[in-house]
């Protein structure tokens, strides 16, 4: 599913203009964006986790010439699939009784 899909998606379910889904789906994306710059963390509970974590510098090789590099430290944002996500994904018949 990319993201035109999402979108034809919730304009379906939540019975909106394409244009208007458009909206609330960056409006979304946004928010997860600027809670992870602000607190490095957003929670959806039972959904997941979007964090940031931060990778040290290390070398590594250029694979064409096989030079030593310097790879600079940098933040990277992860994603940690919550519970119900996990047992959904699996078809497990716990989520289903949930989700209802």
């Amino acid at each position: 599913m990319n993201k035109n899909d999402l979108v034809a998606y919730i304009a379906d379910e939540a019975e909106l203009t394409k244009t208007d889904a458009t909206r609330a789906l960056d409006a979304v994306i946004d928010g997860i964006t600027a809670g992870l710059k602000q607190n490095g963390e957003v929670r959806l509970v039972g959904f997941g986790t979007f964090l940031v974590t931060q990778r040290s510098a290390t070398t590594g090789r250029n694979p064409r010439t096989g030079e030593t590099i310097k790879i600079k430290a940098s933040k990277q944002a992860k994603f940690k699939a919550g519970k119900q996500l996990k047992d959904s994904v699996n078809d497990n018949k716990s989520a289903k009784k949930k989700a209802k």
